[in-house]
């Protein structure tokens, strides 16, 4: 996230660093990313600190977001030290072997090692010759025995109930903050238009069957680290047991992309189960957003691009139904 929280205290934050073992005296703050915030400490590590009540693909709350959090970043750590996949960027432990550690109420705090690399843009695509890695990464992800901690992560919507709530509040004005009345008039324009397509949604996701693998969740190329030594993939919060396509209908943009993944793993992604986790996807995104712009906010960089990102994927999705 751009905007640093003010509500972290990074004395608080230095503290908690000790359980790695970690005595540095400052930390900086990383703009990066969109979710998490970062912080930089010393020239070692790279410090995640996630806001549980904003988690809800991990739980329900900061108690259930934390637990969930937990076996993802367990479930990380184990795929790069255990099964022993080098493209995994994950946490480390500490002392005590946790992956993640608390930080009062409403954070949580995982550590990794700092590398020196560059990070893509979600808008952005990768070239063919970064695809083809890609492809062959989640090949070797899909193809492995899932560790016990690696989290369900089923064909719904984490925040359903907060999107009816507001496509059915629309009426009802807001003074959260100064995007609360242009989300409404938003959503009173689109109502109908999202309403047919959660009920698409619900018809298509109905019945999906098929033999779950251990998924990434969210391998586009904001989340695609590009090394100096080659390619690696980041944030695995979303890791989880899925059908593949919960993967390859962000990775794999061309044809070719698909044969590749089917001669690597003797597995034919199914076109319509692809267009059903992208239709997905962005009903998420609005809910997401909804949650952040129906909550207290400001007039941030990150609120602005929120904002954007909000108006851009409810226009997607009410003109191609």
């Amino acid at each position: 996230m751009r905007d640093q929280p003010l509500d972290v205290d990074e004395k608080a934050l230095l503290d908690t660093l000790k359980a790695w073992g970690i005595t540095t005296d400052a930390v900086e703050y990383a703009p990066v990313g969109f979710g998490d915030h970062h912080w930089i400490a010393g020239t070692d590590w790279f410090v995640t600190v996630a806001d549980l009540p904003h988690k809800p693909h991990c739980g329900d709350g900061p108690d259930a977001a934390f637990t969930g959090l937990h076996a993802a970043m367990d479930t990380a750590w184990s795929l790069r030290h255990e099964t022993g996949l080098p493209f995994v960027t994950a946490p480390l432990r500490t002392a005590a072997g946790d992956t993640t550690v608390r930080l009062g109420q409403r954070y949580a705090v995982s550590v990794f090692p700092y590398t020196d690399g560059t990070a893509g843009d979600f808008g952005t695509r990768l070239t063919p010759e970064e695809r083809t890695p890609v492809i062959d990464m989640l090949a070797a992800l899909h193809g492995i025995t899932p560790p016990p901690s690696t989290p369900a992560r089923p064909l719904t919507l984490s925040e359903r109930a907060g999107l009816e709530r507001a496509l059915a509040e629309t009426g009802r004005t807001s003074d959260g903050g100064p995007y609360a009345e242009p989300v409404r008039d938003l959503l009173s324009r689109h109502r109908t238009g999202l309403r047919r397509r959660l009920e698409e949604f619900d018809r298509r996701s109905a019945g999906v069957r098929g033999e779950p693998v251990v998924t990434h969740g969210e391998p586009h190329p904001g989340n695609v680290l590009r090394a100096p030594g080659g390619l690696a993939l980041v944030d695995w919060d979303t890791v989880g047991l899925a059908p593949p396509e919960r993967d390859l209908w962000l990775a794999a943009t061309t044809p070719e992309d698909l044969d590749r993944y089917a001669e690597a793993t003797g597995r034919h992604p199914d076109p319509s189960l692809l267009e059903l986790y992208r239709l997905r996807w962005s009903l998420e995104d609005v809910s997401l957003f909804l949650d952040y712009f129906r909550s207290p906010h400001d007039g941030t960089a990150d609120a602005e691009q929120s904002w954007t990102a909000l108006t851009g994927t409810v226009e997607w999705l009410t003109m191609t139904q």
